[in-house]
């Protein structure tokens, strides 16, 4: 101790006694006695069903991936498994020994004649960006015959199609819109879907973050599969060997007996068969079809968006006297924060923040002219991005074509992506250049927009049956007018912008699970104002109150809250010791129902609308879903018509207390369509 000099050493010398216990609880202890052999450290085979469970008990998904990952060849699983809070039946999981044909050429249509439905079905391909090529499928029947079957020859291939559209014939597949836009690009489509094991692990689990075969069969069935790719997802969209086609139609089988139990456990059976499973063709065919874009005008809006870049960079370089870069948070945060000294955003580990929501609140308490020029440049590379996003991924006859996922998002909306064409800006004028640049395809004579009207109030009329606010709709006054008008006391006519804007905060809010502290940071209001504020639209519409109250009541004893149609979203967090996970469930339990009602309605308007195209004979198509609005392609004569059949099918999509109010617009682009 001596040999350090001094503080350093003082202080050593002064918490001798303390050092020496640090290092004795820091140290290995090399005398441990150890009654094992290196062998007995070998990384054996667990039982996965078990580990499963409890890693879905307490949502360890990230560590489950990593575990599994790695793990060695898996002892077959006994025990209850769990897949979004619905206990699955204990059994052993045998694999099928499936015994294969290899079926060719012009046996395939005898072969697909003698079978015996339902038919589990594997398909191998290339799809995506509204294109898909088919090349085999793995096909096992009621009976266990099973056969892979080339599609690269005409006959087998024409014997396919023809087997796959026939609706008589009663199919299980895994993941089916990729192949059905494999079937679309041949001109053909699939009939007879009556189980896709995706889906329905989407309905019973929407929180999971895999619905792959592999992933499943693990899961559920606690097994592997003997033959994987060499990936760490079974795909079926990578090229790889067809020699496991049928023992993945085999497990598609099996995995459907089981789904089908908690499905129907759930009383989920008529999400899959009335919304999720009819829309697959619905989406395939909308992807196929795709949008078309002036790529000309994009390239224009392309080159402004980085003048504006190259103009705000200057501004912001003559503000703080030299150049730097506006893109590197550091060199931010010491222009901002020590040459500026404005005032410190929130601490985070490498500063003080620079995200968008900090230096928008940062320019709005100190209007710097250097923010206001950080905050212009942000704005345009992120539009300019946008654009030089989408110019590549137009086709050959300049049409761009999204993929719609079914089972991504926990609510049950439909997302888009490659590209997002949800993610489209609206709300400003360069958003709406955007969208000004998708446009009517040649041999159309226009676009047509319709969505819902305030969808999410209606549904929360609705559901808390609220009188003032099912009045405030029924009556056909603006509603958030009629709402302000009675939270604040006045006369309708006396409401002023901000009363309204106040109200209209607050309505939407409620429907997404918005707290006091919430509302007053979107106000720009002090949090007792907010809560002020709440607690008076609550008196005014008790129901309301007492709906939500009941909505998260209900989902902390059952462990799940419902939508209208019976989609069900687990959040076992709402019982968590754990504040602020359990006040994000309660705000989840609070927005699911809303929004996920609205994500039915708007699944079952698509279809109402599909069904009224065919029986119309109608050659207008669909081309996009955005949330609650629909955009169509309308062919040359029938305007009129499929306006009529829109507000029709949309309105009629479900029965609620108030009616469900379609806005419709048409024009020459999606912006002009805008209403």
């Amino acid at each position: 101790m001596t040999e350090v000099p001094g503080k350093a050493g003082d202080a050593l010398r002064s918490a001798l006694p303390q050092v020496i216990i640090n290092r004795e609880l820091t140290a290995l202890r090399a005398d441990v006695p150890i009654d094992l052999a290196i062998t007995d450290c070998e990384l054996r085979p667990w039982d996965e069903v078990g580990v499963e469970q409890v890693f879905e008990a307490l949502q360890f998904r990230t560590l489950r991936d990593r575990l599994f990952a790695g793990r060695p060849k898996a002892t077959k699983g006994t025990g209850a498994q769990v897949i979004g809070g619905a206990a699955m039946s204990e059994r052993k999981s045998e694999a099928k020994a499936i015994r294969a044909d290899n079926v060719a050429g012009s046996a395939a249509k005898g072969w697909l004649a003698g079978l015996h439905p339902p038919c589990s079905v594997a398909f191998a391909g290339v799809w995506g960006r509204g294109v898909g090529v088919l090349d085999a499928v793995g096909i096992v029947d009621a009976v266990d015959a099973a056969a892979i079957i080339e599609v690269t020859d005409l006959a087998a291939k024409s014997a396919v199609l023809d087997w796959v559209a026939e609706p008589a014939i009663s199919k299980w597949a895994r993941d089916a819109k990729g192949p059905a836009l494999a079937l679309a690009s041949a001109g053909s489509t699939i009939e007879g879907l009556a189980f896709d094991t995706a889906l329905a692990a989407y309905i019973v689990a929407p929180g999971q973050r895999s619905f792959v075969l592999a992933d499943l069969a693990q899961r559920l069935l606690g097994r592997e599969l003997l033959t994987e790719t060499t990936s760490d997802q079974l795909s079926f969209d990578d090229a790889q060997s067809h020699e496991g086609l049928a023992e993945q139609a085999a497990v598609i089988g099996e995995l459907t007996l089981e789904l089908t139990k908690t499905l129907e456990s759930e009383d989920a059976l008529k999400v899959l068969a009335e919304i999720e499973l009819p829309l697959v063709d619905v989406l395939a065919r909308m992807e196929h079809a795709g949008i078309a874009v002036d790529i000309a005008e994009l390239q224009i809006l392309s080159a402004e968006f980085g003048a504006t870049m190259h103009d705000a960079e200057t501004r912001a370089h003559e503000i703080v006297g030299r150049p730097f870069n506006l893109g590197s948070p550091k060199q931010l945060q010491e222009v901002l924060f020590v040459d500026r000294n404005l005032p410190k955003t929130k601490k985070i580990k490498t500063g003080y923040t620079t995200d968008a929501e900090a230096l928008q609140a940062l320019y709005a308490q100190t209007r710097d002219p250097l923010i206001e020029q950080l905050l212009n440049w942000r704005d345009r590379s992120k539009l300019r991005q946008t654009v030089d996003g989408l110019l590549p991924l137009a086709d050959a006859k300049y049409r761009i074509h999204t993929t719609f996922n079914q089972t991504t998002t926990s609510t049950g909306r439909l997302s888009s992506t490659d590209p997002n064409l949800q993610n489209i800006p609206i709300r400003t004028e360069a958003g709406r250049r955007i969208r000004g640049c998708f446009v009517v395809g040649v041999g159309y004579e226009g676009l047509m927009t319709a969505d819902y009207s305030q969808i999410e109030m209606r549904i929360m009329a609705h559901a808390s049956a609220d009188a003032g606010l099912i009045d405030a709709f029924i009556s056909g006054e603006d509603l958030h007018t009629t709402v302000a008008s009675r939270v604040f006391g006045v006369r309708p006519d006396a409401v002023d912008p901000e009363m309204r804007r106040r109200t209209k905060a607050m309505s939407y809010g409620l429907a997404y699970g918005l707290s006091a502290f919430g509302l007053s940071q979107q106000l720009g209001i002090g949090p007792q104002e907010a809560g002020a504020l709440m607690n008076e639209y609550f008196t005014r519409f008790g129901g309301v109150r007492d709906y939500l109250a009941a909505v998260v009541e209900n989902a902390r004893q059952t462990g799940y809250t419902q939508t209208m149609f019976g989609r069900r979203r687990y959040l076992p967090d709402l019982n968590s010791d754990n504040r602020q996970r359990r006040d994000m469930a309660e705000r989840m339990a609070l927005n699911a129902p809303i929004q996920g009602t609205a994500a039915d309605i708007v699944k079952l308007a698509m279809l109402s609308v599909d069904a009224a195209l065919k029986s119309e004979k109608l050659l207008s198509r669909m081309l996009l879903q955005v949330h609650d609005e629909l955009v169509l392609e309308v062919f040359p004569g029938e305007r009129v018509r499929l306006e009529a059949l829109l507000r029709e099918a949309m309105a009629g999509a479900a029965v609620l207390s108030v009616p469900l109010d379609v806005s419709i617009g048409f024009g020459s682009s999606w912006d002009a369509a805008a209403h």
